[in-house]
């Protein structure tokens, strides 16, 4: 087959007359390969037109096989590989009856069950309708249950029973993870239940809905999801699935929440000394370590080695790159020249708070504990340091959560202040503590003292929080093991620039209703923020407030 003729010049097209060749077989004829010296400087530009045009033989050389195969396989695979689809209980969707706490206390709960189906009783429609007036979390919640609940009616091609018994998609107001359907109560559904239990009473007209479903769809699962331990209680007397709300939870055992700090194996050295790197700079001493124990770290966590007969190590990792890790010594607060606002540490634990709460790269921190651990303690005496001394913070936010551990007393008079002042005890017993501390002034620049802290001050209520920003504030947030993750998202995003947060509780101590140490707020924070490079966290273990405080925390 006769080649086309070279080009001209540089960019030249063709002619249709110089490529339209007739293909025919014709005989191979092997020639000798032209030497690169010999060939015409067009060659190059001729041969790859030559080669598609050339038909393919059999007597092509191995590496184009080769290559022919792997651009056919090439061409086969997709471009991108598809994604694993969601693995899925086996058998056929379940079908959850919700009760009315669930959607108060998670008013997206209806897009959390995946492929199952949920159904709302017209009981629960009315509770719903009960309790949505307000300014309370609660009522927040029904009313934004409310709207959900609004869009999903208002994607129906028809208003009609028909269409609304088919079940509404949960998915079609763009909460996709929600595979599963939505269906009303449309119809009077009488189901008897136990002369015991009083017909009139919302729980039970709920039980009854469950007890009709479970037998009109015999081949299907049909589970009661409750937040009241007595509703579950009642429906498993009654031979009635039932379950808790969990997915709410962050945790399932507390026992696995980060604790913020974490003890070198004994043969640290040895296994990490010889391709270490050290260097001092500031009077801080660095180490810079690879091998195994760097997937195990996180950022801003607090790491400790104590062997007999060895100097200590206190240090926090403050770089993580690929397979190494940078360790960085902390200071010594323990000592009294390190004394911050007269208070120092007295165990490895709240020596690591503090240095988490001096450090000003540090934006959100959280303590948790057993009472009398030295939290609001520590917290405030870093707090006036900051304030006063280093002049890094203008004022001090502390607010905290109104829940009563006994009944409730009723509404308290005065100010915003005034309101918050009896909820604000441990604020003053701490001040009374730091304020005894190295004053040498008497009672009056004693009193002096008192007035120009309480200044720097301010004592805000969690109901007035929403809108505000806080610039360069220290806001503490004490208690905060009763606040709800909705609740903890609100505060946490008030900080306006050169602001730092400390949240302060204790997982023991929950007083709020339907909260749990999974599901509380503080909780959620800490599994959140954990390997943040401007957060920390510190679990205190040592109690230091009084020897019978700490034997009753161990044995009651």
């Amino acid at each position: 087959m006769p080649l086309p003729k070279p080009p001209a010049q540089r960019a030249s097209r063709l002619e249709a007359s110089d490529y339209s060749v007739t293909l025919t077989p014709s005989k191979t004829t092997a020639r000798p390969a032209t030497p690169a010296s010999v060939a015409p400087a067009a060659a190059p530009v001729a041969a790859p037109t030559a080669e598609v045009l050339r038909l393919p033989t059999p007597s092509a050389p191995p590496a184009a096989g080769k290559q022919g195969a792997a651009g056919r396989s090439a061409a086969k695979a997709p471009a991108t590989a598809p994604k694993r689809s969601r693995s899925k209980a086996a058998g056929a969707p379940k079908l959850f009856v919700l009760d009315t706490n669930v959607l108060m206390h998670d008013p997206m709960s209806l897009f959390r069950f995946e492929e199952h189906d949920i159904f709302l009783p017209m009981i629960t429609l009315e509770e719903l309708d009960g309790h949505k007036k307000g300014m309370t979390e609660v009522a927040r919640n029904v009313r934004q249950v409310s709207r959900e609940l609004d869009q999903l009616a208002a994607s129906l091609k028809s208003s009609g029973i028909e269409e609304m018994a088919k079940g509404l998609s949960l998915a079609s107001t763009g909460h996709r993870e929600a595979e599963g359907k939505l269906f009303f109560q449309t119809e009077l559904i009488d189901a008897p239940l136990p002369q015991g239990l009083p017909q009139g009473k919302a729980d039970n007209q709920i039980l009854g809905v469950v007890q009709a479903l479970k037998e009109r769809h015999t081949g299907r699962e049909v589970v009661l999801v409750s937040k009241d331990i007595n509703m579950r209680i009642k429906a498993r007397a009654l031979g009635l699935p039932a379950e808790d709300y969990r997915n709410d939870k962050t945790l399932e055992d507390s026992d696995l929440l980060y604790t913020g700090v974490q003890g070198l194996p004994s043969d640290f050295w040895e296994r990490h000394g010889k391709t270490m790197e050290s260097w001092q700079q500031g009077g801080t001493t660095f180490y810079r370590i690879s091998g195994p124990l760097v997937p195990t770290l996180l950022i801003n966590e607090l790491v400790y080695l104590e062997a007999p007969g060895a100097t200590p190590l206190y240090a926090k990792v403050t770089e993580i790159t690929g397979k190494t890790a940078v360790l960085r010594t902390l200071k010594d607060y323990a000592h009294q020249k390190h004394a911050v606002w007269g208070v120092t540490a007295r165990n490895r634990e709240q020596n690591f708070a503090l240095n988490l709460l001096m450090d000003p790269e540090c934006d959100f921190i959280t303590l948790t504990g057993t009472a009398g651990t030295g939290k609001t303690l520590m917290t405030l005496a870093a707090a006036l340091s900051q304030v006063f001394d280093d002049r890094r913070y203008s004022e001090i936010i502390v607010t905290r959560v109104t829940v009563p551990v006994g009944e409730d007393i009723g509404f308290l008079p005065g100010t915003e202040e005034e309101k918050m002042g009896p909820w604000m005890g441990a604020l003053d017993d701490n001040l009374e503590v730091l304020a005894k501390g190295g004053s040498t002034a008497g009672e009056w620049g004693r009193a002096a003292t008192n007035d120009l802290v309480r200044s720097k001050i301010k004592i805000k209520s969690l109901n007035f929080m929403r809108g505000r920003t806080f610039l360069n504030k220290f806001v503490i947030i004490d208690e905060a093991q009763n606040l709800t993750p909705k609740q903890m998202k609100t505060l946490i995003t008030r900080a306006g620039p050169g602001t730092k947060i400390v949240c302060l509780g204790n997982l023991a101590q929950i007083d709020t209703p339907y909260l749990t140490e999974g599901s509380s707020g503080l909780t959620f924070a800490v599994d959140r923020f954990k390997g943040w490079a401007h957060s920390g966290h510190v679990t205190l273990a040592r109690g230091e407030r009084s020897r019978l405080a700490d034997f009753a925390s161990e044995v009651l």
